[in-house]
């Protein structure tokens, strides 16, 4: 008799137990995830998302256009003849992201020197030996690049090393030149760009009978399109 009396209250407990857990089953699938999460708007009563903002940014880059043409102006200062205005034209080819060879032409027209200032009857180049033309082939290769403006737009730039040779005609005479220098290079979008140039136009000159090392320093602005 007291044996069935605890049967039946172990079963009693048994089906208690049924019916507890029965009912905070669904309870528990709605609160957790099947990864084991728990369902931020159930137990918080709200989600909370969050938003990432993404920036658009209009990047000006070189696609496919590796040959650039730039005309170009400044000031050059030769040597024993004064600062005088410059002009001439370049076209570059790139041969990857940082490396590029260029052509470039020149003119310009030399002052007189203080020689000759000083002594009026005196003129050491006739008006055609003043014109002062050079050519050269130079090698280029970019630093730096990439400038932003504000937070939604960034500019493909270049600050640059070039060096070459060439030939100036100054003077009746065509003299074997070395040029080397820096420039920046701004590119708007991937076919137009501004340039800023110095360079030193090296060369050996025989004028009074002296031969003598020249430096010729030229500092020019530029634009460019790409093609």
């Amino acid at each position: 008799m007291e044996t069935r009396r605890v049967g039946i209250f172990l079963m009693r407990i048994y089906l208690a137990f049924i019916l507890v857990f029965g009912l905070s089953a669904p309870a528990l699938a709605d609160n957790h995830d099947l990864d084991g999460s728990v369902d931020t708007e159930d137990s918080l009563g709200q989600v909370v998302e969050q938003s990432v903002e993404r920036r658009t940014i209009d990047e000006a880059a070189i696609d496919t256009e590796n040959l650039e043409v730039t005309a170009f102006a400044g000031f050059i200062s030769i040597e024993d003849f004064g600062v005088s205005s410059v002009a001439g034209g370049k076209i570059a080819y790139h041969l990857s992201e940082n490396l590029f060879v260029e052509g470039t032409v020149g003119t310009s027209t030399a002052n007189e020197t203080t020689f000759e200032r000083l002594n009026g009857d005196i003129q050491l180049l006739t008006d055609d030996q003043r014109d002062y033309t050079f050519y050269n082939i130079s090698v280029g290769y970019n630093l730096l690049g990439e400038t932003f403006i504000g937070d939604d737009y960034a500019f493909n730039t270049a600050v640059y090393v070039i060096a070459g040779a060439g030939s100036t005609e100054f003077a009746g005479d065509s003299l074997f030149t070395f040029n080397f220098g820096s420039g920046y290079r701004f590119l708007i979008n991937d076919s137009f760009a501004f340039h800023i140039d110095f360079r030193d136009h090296v060369f050996d000159l025989d004028l009074l009978g002296e031969s003598k090392t020249a430096h010729n320093l030229e500092l020019s602005i530029g634009a460019s399109l790409f093609f």
